[in-house]
């Protein structure tokens, strides 16, 4: 039996051999069409044009192929740890760390996601309602002062605050050092990993053990108080795992990193699309303001009056299809499977598609058109197709943090909303910058004013 078991499994083997491997070019020897890759933000809808939803390409030094559409993801996602792991480029999981959630893979994966997930449940994540709302005020004021500003880096310093207060429990206002450490690190993540003190990489790994020297500190400080359990430190100091473990500071060290960038990097970048795209859909700005009108809500937001927002869910979830932070995902493959007769051997890479998945009109009426009314009840385009909506990735490597991102974008649009306007500047460059995450290339200029003062 188990010798016809043994041909079963080499006849499957063989079987796969056969495929063809994708249509593609690999490029240039070494580097492939990683800089094509990395500056051309139309690179995956000029081969998909060209070869179609599967094709092959060379990136980050290794061969790779490209996969679009709810078809492909379902078949990634169901498949992972058997025929797929995570793959970061090595510049990524090297400034990430070891240690990170990021780059764990198999049954450490999932150990070490159900002692992080703690942070993020819905308990944990009202808690998290005041002090959001409360830096949220704070920034708005200042914005408010300044009246004509650059929007995007300000939204970095916003949604870098609250990852901090929240996520590790320091007040980094008055930290400028930190931030400038932090930023220079995020740099060097999407680049050639060639460790030399002036290339960008180098100058991230300088910052990634100053980082770590300063979470450690903190680390640190936080064990010898009593625990508030007020933030994620707070919950993960406490944590055990099923053997009763606690997490090393080592550990702790790379994790904390991790939530700090996830929760800072594609926040910003999903908080600039929503101001970009209400600015220039008046019509649902004015429809999304009415909504907050007619909501009866005086003094502090609380989860009753977030749950009452349906028109503002599907605007938010409307910007994260049309503009979503994160462009797709890399998996290494770990076993020789076929996809609609083509071959994905092992040894490749694959890159799920999520900017792709999410303008496919077998699934979504004009794709290309900001309509928040999509994700109505009576339209509901992204259910009858499991991972036709895939903002967040999706199966067991669904992005944890997804809740606390949810809640971040709708008190800030919220409160956005009932109390202030903004207007664009003319003139300026509105294209996407897409590496590390989309942002406009001019920064996103704006005039802010209060409504009261109109």
């Amino acid at each position: 039996m188990n010798t016809q078991n043994e041909e079963l499994k080499n006849q499957n083997l063989l079987n796969q051999d056969e495929f063809p491997l994708p249509p593609g070019d690999l490029g240039l020897p070494l580097i492939g069409e990683t800089i094509s890759f990395l500056r051309d933000p139309d690179f995956a809808t000029k081969r998909q044009q060209k070869y179609g939803n599967v094709f092959k390409t060379n990136l980050f030094g290794s061969p790779t192929i490209m996969m679009v559409g709810a078809e492909a993801n379902r078949f990634l996602f169901s498949k992972e740890n058997q025929n797929f792991v995570i793959q970061w480029p090595k510049s990524v999981s090297t400034l990430l760390g070891p240690a990170s959630l990021s780059t764990q893979t198999g049954s450490i994966h999932q150990t070490r996601r159900k002692l992080l997930s703690q942070a993020f449940q819905p308990r944990a994540l009202t808690s998290y309602i005041p002090a959001m709302e409360e830096i949220t005020h704070r920034y708005f004021k200042k914005w408010e002062q300044l009246q004509h500003l650059t929007w995007y880096p300000e939204l970095r310093q916003y949604t870098f605050d609250i990852a901090c207060k929240l996520l590790v429990g320091t007040d980094v206002t008055e930290d400028t050092e930190f931030i400038e450490l932090f930023e220079e690190w995020c740099a060097g993540l999407f680049t050639l990993p060639i460790q030399l003190p002036w290339t960008k990489f180098g100058k991230a790994l300088k910052c990634r053990k100053k980082l770590l020297a300063r979470i450690e500190a903190i680390i640190k400080e936080r064990q010898q108080k009593p625990n508030s359990h007020q933030d994620a430190l707070g919950l993960l100091l406490d944590a055990k795992d099923e053997d009763g473990n606690s997490l090393s500071i080592e550990e702790l060290q790379d994790q904390l990193l991790t939530l700090i960038f996830a929760g800072h990097e594609t926040l910003t970048s999903a908080l600039s699309s929503f101001c970009l795209l209400l600015a220039q859909n008046p019509e649902i700005l004015a429809a999304a303001k009415t909504e907050q009108e007619q909501i009866n809500c005086s003094g502090e937001l609380t989860s009753e009056n977030l749950k009452q927002m349906n028109y503002l869910d599907q605007i938010l979830k409307e910007v994260l299809r049309i503009i979503p932070p994160v462009g797709g995902g890399f998996r290494s493959v770990i076993q020789t499977s076929n996809f609609n007769g083509y071959r994905i051997p092992q040894g490749w890479s694959v890159l799920y598609q999520i900017g792709q998945t999410h303008q496919d009109e077998n699934v979504y009426k004009n794709p290309e058109i900001f309509d928040p009314k999509r994700f109505g009840i009576d339209r509901a385009e992204d259910k009858p197709q499991a991972f036709s909506y895939v903002s967040f990735g999706g199966g067991i490597r669904e992005c944890l943090g997804k809740e606390f991102a949810k809640l971040e974008m709708k008190i800030f649009a919220a409160l956005l909303l009932r109390g202030y306007e903004w207007e664009l500047v003319p003139g300026q460059n509105l294209d996407l910058e897409m590496i590390p995450t989309p942002r406009p290339r001019d920064g996103l200029k704006v005039v802010f004013s209060s409504i009261s003062h109109n």
